[in-house]
């Protein structure tokens, strides 16, 4: 999705076209799956952060386009809305002090990309999603001025045969509307994570990822208002599978399948099934034309990238040219700090690494449908949830954190070779969090509850302790200290 394209509307040609491109390129990919033509290089980790910007009475404010002109980088891309920028992240070996440079590099990009906003009168907030964003801003006019996301709007609409989206989200409130764009996904703002593996290792490395998820959206959990309603500890998990609800091709448009979810199984043989799935099973939404060869996998990567499941396999191409795999684990808030993200990157890292590694393959013990339903619990109420892990065993996620998770964290980042240092330093994030309890949604209804606040109130006092550095663990919220 981070190409531009040259139109907005189609015609049938245009779709039969592309189809048959895609069908090529799934082919050509599940030859290079079969004879290891994709580049088998150490493990690498990389981020997109995905933040809001903001006005001086912290109300998001449309001003992408003039902002990226000024900021004149080729590492901070548009998104959906014009409240919204990403940030890219040079990726790093997972090696030595990886997460350290990880850190340095986010933290420099931070502040020039925050130091710019102040040009305008504005600020960034790093959040899930932004608790002073109002409804009536959700609207096509604060569009990003870009033609595929116009073409996406358009596409979406005609797949649901011109049926309004709905939200429907039941947490500590509820949240009932509806939408006629596809705008309120630009509400949920989130830090993905980039792992790439070996390919020898990616199987395992994927359906670890999926079973990891429970734990990572617990531990990050941030975004527990929206339109002012108190919903789930990480409102952004419903509002992104609501806000683009669309589902197969033809008789499938309104089942079970969907193009936000947690996905439909396990890789079993291959992480090849996965693009399989995508050609035989999702619509091609966006059909534009490419002036390419099948082994450049441009319709591929396209169709891919119109389909978020929250661990979604990458095509890529290395400096050589050389394509790689690699997984987006995408089920983390942003924010609130720059070392809590990293701290949350370097948790999923040591976790689905360890639990890729072990001798019983943990998708052979744990079923997907639990391995989901343990990801919703969480996403609604994070370490309170209670959860069922591969021994059977069942209790609260605090308390599998506590007791195995972390450590196992751990474990898995030596394993990667990571610096013992770092590791000290960022799974002592994540510890203290989880026994305080205090993760960004924690503290934002702490906040809210204690002062009974709006929700500009409640952002202005987010983004000030935001700009402090301190990891969220550490916030008070009591005013004027």
């Amino acid at each position: 999705m981070g190409q531009e394209i040259d139109t907005i509307h189609f015609t049938e040609q245009d779709f039969c076209d592309y189809r048959e491109h895609l069908a090529d390129e799934t082919a050509l990919l599940s030859d290079w799956f079969e004879q290891n033509k994709l580049a088998a290089h150490a493990n690498v980790g990389g981020f997109e952060l995905e933040v809001w910007i903001v006005d001086q009475n912290y109300n998001p404010i449309p001003i992408n386009d003039a902002y990226l002109r000024s900021l004149n980088s080729d590492w901070v891309s548009p998104e959906l809305s014009r409240f919204n920028i990403e940030l890219n992240g040079d990726p790093e070996p997972l090696q030595g002090r990886a997460l350290s440079r990880l850190q340095n590099s986010l933290q420099q990009s931070w502040q020039h990309c925050y130091q710019v906003a102040e040009d305008f009168d504005a600020a960034l907030v790093m959040i899930g999603t932004l608790p002073s964003v109002r409804e009536e801003q959700m609207v096509l006019e604060n569009m990003s001025r870009m033609k595929r996301y116009y073409a996406l709007n358009e596409q979406v609409l005609l797949q649901r045969q011109g049926k309004p989206l709905s939200l429907d989200i039941v947490g500590h409130e509820h949240l009932q509307t509806t939408h006629y764009d596809v705008m309120l996904e630009s509400a949920t703002t989130s830090f993905q994570v980039h792992w790439q593996v070996p390919i020898a290792e990616a199987l395992r490395a994927y359906n670890a990822s999926v079973i990891a998820s429970a734990a990572t959206v617990a531990v990050s959990a941030n975004s527990p208002y929206l339109f002012g309603k108190e919903l789930w500890d990480e409102t952004r998990v419903p509002l992104f599978e609501q806000s683009v609800q669309v589902g197969g091709i033809d008789g499938a448009a309104f089942g079970p399948v969907r193009r936000v979810g947690f996905g439909s199984d396990y890789a079993r043989q291959s992480m090849h099934e996965l693009f399989q799935e995508n050609c035989e099973h999702y619509p091609v939404l966006l059909p534009i034309t490419f002036d390419s060869g099948a082994e450049e996998m441009n319709y591929l990567r396209l169709h891919n990238g119109t389909i978020w499941r929250w661990n979604r396999p990458l095509i890529g191409f290395d400096q050589a040219g050389d394509p790689h795999l690699r997984i987006e684990h995408r089920v983390i808030s942003a924010g609130p700090t720059v070392v809590d993200c990293i701290a949350n990157a370097a948790f999923y890292y040591g976790l689905a690494r360890y639990l890729s590694q072990l001798a019983d393959a943990p998708e052979t013990l744990l079923p997907f449908v639990t391995a989901r339903d343990n990801f919703y619990a969480c996403a609604k109420h994070s370490l309170n949830a209670r959860v069922t892990w591969l021994d059977g065993r069942k209790g609260t996620m605090k308390q599998l954190l506590q007791q195995q998770l972390i450590p196992a964290a751990q474990q898995g980042l030596l394993e990667l070779g990571l610096d013992q240092g770092d590791i000290d330093l960022y799974m002592g994030i994540i510890r203290a969090r989880v026994d305080s309890g205090q993760h960004g949604a924690h503290w934002q209804r702490q906040y809210v509850h204690k002062y009974q606040c709006d929700m500009q109130a409640l952002t202005a006092a987010y983004a000030a302790r935001q700009q402090s550095g301190e990891p969220v663990h550490t916030w008070s919220i009591h005013n004027g200290k």
